[in-house]
């Protein structure tokens, strides 16, 4: 059978069902299973309340980029748009940003991997986790793609089975509605404003509904298959981020949650079900977080590669970045994404306990800038547009302009709160050189890429 093939070279090999997992897969990992351990340090309880606005945002956002990504179905999704309907400058600066924190993304789970092994091997040095599975995920991504999402599918499936059975048993044996009322310092311990600084690393768990445009260059039917895995992977978000905390906290009182002080050591999950006397449990449930940072990374990397390819595809890169083998991989591009899991390695050997933080919180301010972009370029998407044009779209934002500045205004405030965080005070300031050297990157570029 012949496999459709796009300009690019790419195989429209990608599965509707793979998509919704490999999205799921990019979004459920450390934000969650790692990172509610400081969310629930700054808002306690409250921190529900986090995640319910946050999913608003994802949920405004998700829509917007799927009304384009089913027009324009192509790798560079965001990128390919922002050039289109913005600027040249908007298109290279927010793909080489996402490509960059994607590689510093793929570093921060592949380091969290090391931190859930200590849990069994406290005596293996982080470095050795980190590398081999580094290793291990750059051989899967120089698969067909076809290959890449089944494996993909199936071991993000184990975290989607794994919190759904987490729910479950919480619900059933350990749920104490009066840790979540009557614990140190009651429902909002640090008020209204713990809510909001806990927001700041919530909204990144939600951070991975744009891999689904993405993988619409090599999508199946993408004009009926991305409106469907788009509908799917958020509500499924929303319904499992927070049932899970809300269990989680009903488990167990908020302070052992969040215990760790200014270092992350060990899944709240974990701590969870250790603290309600289930071992076992415990060590199942550190088995499933492994396998959730395990399909993160494996996204990510896969996104990052995607990005790369993108961009000397347009060229801002090397012509040989965008080639592809016989299977249609971009094994040159894959191989260059795997600059964050070396970034990793070095920080495991050299900063082991601030590891983690200091990959995930560099993360934070790119990600804020290109979902910003994304919703400011829907804004000139929508307006390009005849209404007949709209009433054909298969997946539509309700109250589009409206919504859309709904969630501009919440990422602009939600930026501005970082310098109140500990831990993300300078990635604003560290963000900005970086766009600097980008610009500077583009103007130099910027007449090859012309030509």
């Amino acid at each position: 059978m012949t496999v459709p093939t796009t300009d690019e070279g790419l195989q429209r090999r990608l599965q509707p069902r793979q998509l919704t997992m490999i999205a799921m897969g990019s979004a459920i990992g450390v934000g969650l299973f790692l990172g509610s351990s400081v969310t629930i340090r700054l808002a306690g309880p409250a921190v529900i309340i986090s995640y319910l606005y946050g999913a608003l945002v994802a949920l405004v956002m998700a829509y917007a980029l799927a009304e384009m990504a089913v027009v324009h179905p192509q790798a560079g999704s965001f990128g390919v748009y922002a050039d289109r309907y913005l600027t040249p400058w908007f298109g290279f600066v927010v793909r080489a940003t996402y490509g960059f924190i994607q590689a510093l993304a793929v570093g921060a789970e592949v380091v969290a991997v090391a931190i859930y092994m200590g849990f069994w091997f406290p005596a293996v040095p982080q470095w050795v986790w980190v590398a081999s599975v580094s290793a291990g995920l750059v051989a899967i991504n120089a698969t067909a793609v076809s290959r890449f999402g089944e494996f993909e599918y199936w071991f993000a499936l184990i975290k989607v089975v794994a919190i759904a059975a987490f729910i479950v048993v919480g619900l059933s044996v350990g749920f104490r509605l009066q840790n979540l009322t009557q614990g140190e310092g009651g429902f909002l311990p640090n008020g209204w404003t713990g809510v909001w600084l806990a927001l700041t690393l919530v909204i990144t768990s939600y951070m991975g509904v744009e891999v689904v445009a993405v993988t619409a260059g090599e999508a199946q039917d993408p004009q009926s298959s991305i409106p469907k895995a788009m509908r799917t992977l958020v509500f499924r978000l929303i319904i499992f981020y927070v049932l899970a905390v809300v269990v989680m906290l009903a488990m167990t009182p908020w302070r052992q949650l969040a215990e760790g002080g200014g270092t992350i050591t060990g899944s709240p999950f974990v701590r969870a079900f250790s603290a309600v006397g289930f071992p076992y449990a415990a060590s199942a449930m550190n088995f499933v977080v492994i396998t959730a940072a395990l399909s993160s990374a494996n996204s990510n990397l896969y996104l990052t590669s995607r990005m790369v390819f993108s961009l000397s595809r347009s060229g801002y890169g090397p012509r040989w970045l965008s080639s592809v083998n016989e299977a249609g991989v971009p094994r040159y591009a894959v191989a260059a994404a795997s600059a964050g899991m070396v970034a990793a390695t070095l920080l495991a050997v050299l900063a082991r306990d601030q590891a983690f933080l200091a990959l995930f919180g560099t993360a934070v301010a790119g990600m804020l800038f290109i979902w910003l972009v994304i919703l400011i370029t829907h804004l000139r998407f929508r307006r390009a547009m005849t209404p007949a044009d709209i009433g054909r779209l298969p997946i539509r934002l309700p109250f589009a302009t409206a919504a859309a500045g709904f969630g501009i205004v919440s990422i602009v405030a939600i930026a501005a709160t970082t310098f109140f965080v500990d831990g993300l005070r300078y990635t604003v300031p560290s963000f900005l050189p970086f766009l600097l050297v980008m610009s500077i990157v583009y103007v130099r570029t910027y007449k090859h890429a012309s030509q």
